[in-house]
């Protein structure tokens, strides 16, 4: 029998962990299983670490840290949780020395974050701030009916407040709300968050956390200023923007716990929705009890306004995503229950089943949707039970239950078959095949489904191909953008800013500056034109809304729970067109920047040459195969889109990282040779 060697058994075991997605339950969990068992016996931490959390188990993550003896590898299995966004406390026993255990949890933090991110942009030369209209071009429109038409003024100001957000998110400087005032000397100005009306102050305010996103140190000092004004919706924003700013970074001075928690009782409900909001994305995943012991408190006030109790809902379920916490569970049940009969028709009751969902996400195993939602009223039963399904079954691939709610013909459909359509999405999304399939599926859905599912269906296609557009799905959503049922246009406007969110896609960027014309006269339909445009340029270019990442094997909860909570905001269009537009900023849980960026053994910037290519699948064939075709060659750091794999082009170091994608550390090989 022929004796594998430890890379033969490596590579090996590489196409066993990629494949397991195909194999029914519960083998593809025994395979996962005993590829992690090949990768410890092996010493490859980081491929162990990645299987670990892929099997979604704390106890093998541990087992990764404290078997790890290798500082370096140790380091990049850091990085790796970092990029999957899990919040992880190292004790003693997973890091002995002080220093060196500052130094790991430093990097589990994500504290380097921003300056890598800024890193890139200088490298790439975009730090130049970009306002609204370098990107709606309307010189380009000259000729054309609304090239200069003039909206609604503050309509028009908030639509410009979303896209200069997204689109100079991260770089610390705009156009708009960090520029120098010319009214003062030197001063930040304000003026422009007093050119929007009531709500959108709250979220032209917060938009400065987007600009100065993951820069903790100097955002909270540059928000701070907006908290003592005397607009209650400024100081809301400025509550949801310290939120923003912190999301996805976790600092040991926890400023955002400090200054948020203040105001969640206050007596007005745009400030308590602000801190509650702001305290779901500062601190999704980390399971923080304080935090659950505010929020469930309001969650069981009888006299709190819905919409103060729907946000601590959803923020109860982002802060406790995927862990299924009782306490958690019971309060939004009871919540849910006990709303009056005024309140059950309401689009923000909705909220409250989702919340139940991402308590719950990717936990097929810990959850019986049926038997869980009996309690609930029967108007909102079937929509509890569709929510909770696509939740639990997220990333799976098994489809077929969600199918046959789809096809049943209701008059005027039913309101459950909206989460269905999207759960579809969410359990089809892990793989390209039933990826491909789900479209398929989705086309036909729009061709006989009733209203509930067709302006649920281009929502579905957008979280499919999200950052990732495809020819056919932009086909499609171009189409639907001209639909007769304006829901349904709507929904499709906002997909074409989310499969082309943070790509410059010059044909999206196309169709929406067209649409932008011709719904010039269409103040509502223009709004969402301007929303999916900042989200095409978001980041200008360098940012990712995908909540996959390790070339598609890892699926992070917070950015999947972002996405989700965003898009079941959106199957009600009053919300996002009335005053809770800020729930837009929702999306900020699964920004993420598409780079690669090298370091060296003492975690300092390291320029080399990279093949960047679009990724081919080589498992099994023999000998050296390339892995990656079309390639062409840059220095680190490099950009990386949907499909891209990167290699490295020199033989002097090692990575350390399994996959080329994110912060990856080299170390010097010490059989590299100089006269090669």
């Amino acid at each position: 029998m022929r004796v594998l060697s430890t890379k033969n058994c490596v590579s090996a075991y590489i196409f066993v962990a990629t494949s397991c997605r195909y194999l029914p339950e519960p083998d593809n969990m025994v395979v996962l299983d005993a590829a992690y068992v090949i990768y410890m016996q092996f010493k490859d931490f980081p491929r162990a670490l990645q299987i670990a959390l892929c099997l979604d188990k704390l106890e093998y993550v541990n087992q990764v840290l404290t078997s790890c003896d290798d500082l370096l590898q140790k380091k990049q299995c850091c990085y790796i949780l970092a990029r999957h966004s899990i919040a992880f406390e190292l004790d003693e026993d997973l890091a002995a020395d002080d220093r060196d255990r500052e130094v790991l949890q430093e990097i589990i933090n994500n504290s380097k974050l921003s300056e890598g991110y800024l890193t890139l942009a200088r490298d790439i030369e975009v730090m130049e701030p970009k306002s609204p209209e370098d990107i709606y071009k309307a010189h380009l429109l000259d000729g054309q009916p609304g090239a200069g038409a003039n909206v609604y003024s503050s309509r028009k100001n908030l639509a410009a407040t979303f896209v200069n957000a997204f689109v100079n998110a991260g770089f610390g400087q705009d156009k708009l709300i960090t520029c120098p005032s010319e009214s003062s000397s030197g001063g930040s100005s304000s003026n422009w968050l007093f050119k929007n009306k009531e709500h959108g102050k709250t979220s032209a305010a917060a938009s400065l956390g987007m600009i100065l996103l993951w820069d903790v140190d100097s955002g909270v000092a540059e928000i701070n200023k907006y908290l003592g004004s005397n607009d209650n919706y400024v100081i809301a924003g400025a509550l949801l923007g310290v939120g923003i700013l912190n999301c996805g970074i976790k600092d040991d001075r926890d400023p955002a716990l400090e200054l948020l928690v203040d105001y969640v009782n206050k007596d007005d409900s745009s400030i308590r929705i602000g801190a509650i909001m702001g305290l779901g994305l500062a601190y999704a995943g980390t399971q923080n009890f304080l935090i659950r012991r505010k929020l469930t408190h309001i969650l069981g006030d009888s006299y709190a306004p819905l919409d103060v109790i729907a946000f601590a809902a959803i923020s109860l379920g982002l802060v406790f995503v995927g862990f299924g916490d009782e306490e958690v569970n019971f309060a939004i049940t009871s919540a849910l229950q006990y709303r009056s009969q005024s309140e059950r028709g309401h689009p923000l009751l909705r909220l409250f089943p989702l919340g139940l969902g991402l308590l719950f996400l990717g936990k097929k195993d810990f959850l019986d949707p049926t038997e869980f939602s009996k309690s609930f009223d029967v108007k909102i039963r079937k929509y509890c039970e569709m929510t909770l399904l696509s939740c639990a079954y997220a990333g799976t691939g098994n489809v077929q239950h969600l199918l046959d709610e789809c096809v049943h013909h209701l008059k005027n459909g039913g309101v459950y078959q909206a989460p269905a359509v999207l759960g579809i999405a969410m359990v089809a999304m892990a793989e390209e095949l039933g990826l491909e399939m789900a479209i398929r599926s989705l086309e036909h859905l729009l061709q006989y489904g009733k209203q509930y599912i067709r302006r649920a269906v281009p929502l579905a296609l957008g979280l499919l191909c999200i950052s990732n557009p495809k020819v056919n799905v932009t086909d499609t959503l171009s189409r639907l953008s001209h639909d007769t049922r304006g829901e349904v246009a709507m929904a499709a406007i906002i997909s074409l800013g989310l499969i082309g969110a943070g790509t410059n896609n010059a044909r999206i960027a196309g169709i929406l500056r067209n649409l932008s014309s011709f719904y010039y006269e269409e103040a509502n339909l223009l709004f969402c034109v301007r929303i999916a445009q900042g989200l095409v340029h978001l980041g200008k270019g360098l940012l990712t809304l995908s909540p996959y990442h390790s070339e598609q094997f890892l699926l992070s909860p917070t950015a999947l729970a972002g996405l989700v909570t965003f898009l079941h905001v959106c199957l009600d269009g009053t919300m996002i067109l009335g005053k809770y537009h800020y729930a837009v900023y929702f999306l900020v849980l699964a920004m993420q920047p598409r780079m690669l960026m090298t370091v060296d053994e003492n975690l300092k910037l390291l320029c080399v040459p990279v093949r960047v290519g679009k990724a081919v699948d080589v498992t099994g064939l023999p000998g050296r195969p390339k892995t990656i075709t079309g390639f062409q060659n840059f220095l680190t750091p490099v950009l990386l889109a949907a499909g891209d794999r990167a290699e490295l082009a020199t033989e002097k170091y090692i990575p350390l990282s399994p996959i080329l994608e994110g912060f990856v550390i080299l170390k010097e090989n010490p059989d590299y040779r100089y006269d090669h």
